[in-house]
């Protein structure tokens, strides 16, 4: 049986258009992806990596290119609610410990819409603890238990645990797929990766 994994921050805008495109692969493949929650500044940290930003803004052209490839993304796959998030960078840490933590309680999917959604569709500053705190309530989840669980020990652990295994199977920036053990980096690779998950 196909094993498809899905690494992701909800700090990367790619890590949102990749999961709005997931569902229709999932549904022609009949596989489904496992998605598992990492740090991309841990990931940074660990491989040298910068984001593109730092990467390529010296490079004239390099990120408005990289911007057009981005709207023909959203315009072929018609993502018209993404909007780019005011507020970015954001610093995701407390959210993606939240993704471990919402994990154990059982509500990871719903966790998983949320982020998304605040980061991607409703710009909102996610590293602000009261505005993380309302928004996790008013998508009915429990605010409090989440909060709580996101100072456990087990929890911070996980992350860092996801983290440095994604690094130890290649992984090097975000969004990251693997398909029976093959490594996938970018949106721009969902092609192949649908390929390989049916192959």
């Amino acid at each position: 049986m196909t094993n498809a994994i899905f690494y992701f921050d909800f700090g990367s805008p790619n890590a949102y258009l990749s999961h709005q495109v997931i569902p229709q692969i999932e549904a022609r493949t009949g596989v489904k992806f496992a998605y598992v929650p990492v740090l991309l500044g841990g990931l940074f940290k660990l491989t040298g990596n910068r984001s593109p930003m730092e990467a390529f803004g010296g490079i004239k052209n390099k990120l408005a290119y990289e911007n057009l490839e981005t709207q023909r993304f959203i315009k072929r796959h018609g993502l018209t609610a993404f909007r780019m998030n005011p507020n970015f960078p954001v610093n995701t840490l407390r959210l993606m410990r939240g993704a471990v933590a919402a994990q154990g309680l059982g509500v990871f999917e719903a966790y998983v819409e949320m982020g998304m959604t605040a980061m991607w569709e409703q710009g909102l500053k996610m590293d602000d603890p009261e505005v993380m705190a309302k928004t996790i309530a008013d998508a009915g989840l429990d605010a409090a238990a989440l909060s709580a669980a996101i100072e456990d020990p087990a929890v911070k652990q996980g992350l860092l645990d996801n983290t440095n295994a994604a690094c130890e199977a290649g992984a090097f920036g975000i969004p990251s797929f693997m398909v029976d053990g093959e490594l996938y980096f970018g949106k721009d690779r969902l092609r192949e990766v649908e390929e390989a998950m049916v192959g």
